[in-house]
């Protein structure tokens, strides 16, 4: 099923996630592959394709295979994703200079070469043995313990690593990197012009953008809507980055809370109509709960980043990962995780007081700006590629 590529690479890319797609996960995809290839005449993307995904795309010099093999378990599909990686990148190994993969399926076949020559630079943002535990609840300890074991020695191989938050830097240390080899690269986001406001928008609105899983917190999210009922003209809009099958959960706690009639949802939108809606919000919400997934392994939420860089105000919940990346009272408000009434409570605050929460939205943008956009997140990663080039 390996599709031949025509030219013989010396940068490659893999990522067992879906490109493009509307998931943040693409857009971080995406330019960090640039900034790769574009120091190396090009290179090879080697990612997850299905849908009308072509199986081989052709971007200047730029070669995106896809693997869309139908595979129901995610185990069986991993291990022959890892399998269509090594077959890839063989024709490719004489050239090939450094190697960029973002999780273990991707860096088992291309750190197991022998007498490897290129570099292999692993970037964690989520740690499948952390991550599985919430994603698929039934999976045994003892299959967790194998895939941390697999992490531990793609990460111990790895010539780079590269964390987008001091909380995941922790948890690789824990599988015993050298902190001289672990490289903090924060997420980034781009500063919008100012987008026109979406078609169908509510006059007034509080937004939540991303997934649906549970540890994103946005059923305490529509509970803390149910306790602004008094604000009879705010809406909330859900812009999800997954399809409407996987919100019915959600629906019916919506109705169970008497909120459905003032919940808008949008499913799998444009990455520019997300952005429209971020602008033009009263407030952004980032409910991420308490759990161990967001606690022990971390994470670098774009959700907020990009309603910073659209200058609205955020609330959030008050994790170390989060406090990473704004200051409560300064770009926006914390608040304790997995508490719907402390939400609501700041979420009405800057209703109140909206000339204090333009400011808060304003010096976000500006912080974004100086320290945490796109540019900012490729001139680090291309200094990790210079430290270790051949």
């Amino acid at each position: 099923m390996t599709t031949q590529t025509r030219d013989r690479h010396r940068a490659a890319y893999f990522a067992f996630d879906r490109f493009p797609s509307s998931k943040g996960s693409a857009v971080h995809i995406g330019h960090m592959a640039d900034e790769l290839f574009a120091r190396r005449g090009g290179g090879l993307l080697g990612v997850l394709g299905g849908g009308d995904l072509p199986r081989y795309q052709r971007e200047d010099g730029r070669e995106i295979v896809r693997f869309d093999a139908r595979i129901p378990n995610l185990l069986d599909r991993a291990e022959a994703f890892s399998a269509w990686v090594a077959e890839l990148i063989a024709p490719h190994l004489d050239a090939l200079e450094i190697c960029h993969v973002r999780d273990p399926w991707g860096a088992l076949p291309v750190v197991t070469v022998p007498g490897r020559r290129h570099r292999v630079v692993f970037e964690v943002n989520g740690l499948p043995s952390i991550e599985m535990s919430h994603t698929w609840p039934w999976a045994a300890p003892a299959t967790l313990a194998k895939i941390a074991e697999v992490e531990r020695f793609c990460l111990r191989r790895s010539d780079a690593v590269v964390v987008p938050s001091r909380v995941i830097a922790g948890a690789v240390a824990r599988h015993g990197v050298p902190d001289d080899r672990i490289h903090l690269v924060p997420n980034g986001a781009v500063i919008p012009e100012a987008p026109s406001r979406p078609a169908g928008a509510p006059e007034r609105y509080i937004v939540y953008v991303g997934a649906l899983q549970p540890w994103q917190g946005v059923d305490v999210l529509l509970r803390a809507f149910a306790r602004l009922a008094d604000l009879t003209d705010l809406r909330l809009v859900v812009c999800s980055s997954m399809p409407e099958r996987r919100a019915r959960r959600l629906c019916g706690l919506a109705e169970r809370l008497g909120v459905a009639e003032r919940v808008r949802w949008r499913f799998v939108l444009p990455h520019h109509e997300v952005a429209a809606w971020l602008a033009h919000a009263d407030v952004s919400v980032a409910p991420l709960t308490g759990c161990a997934r967001n606690l022990d392994q971390g994470c670098a939420p774009l959700k907020v980043l990009e309603s910073m860089a659209a200058g609205t105000p955020v609330v959030a919940s008050d994790l170390p990962a989060v406090r990473e990346l704004m200051s409560d009272g300064e770009h926006g408000r914390l608040v304790a995780a997995d508490r719907p009434a402390e939400l609501a409570r700041a979420i009405r605050v800057l209703l109140e007081y909206p000339e204090q929460a333009r400011a808060m939205g304003g010096r976000a943008r500006a912080h974004v700006a100086e320290n945490l956009t796109w540019s900012h997140s490729r001139a680090r990663v291309a200094e990790v590629y210079r430290t270790i080039a051949p």
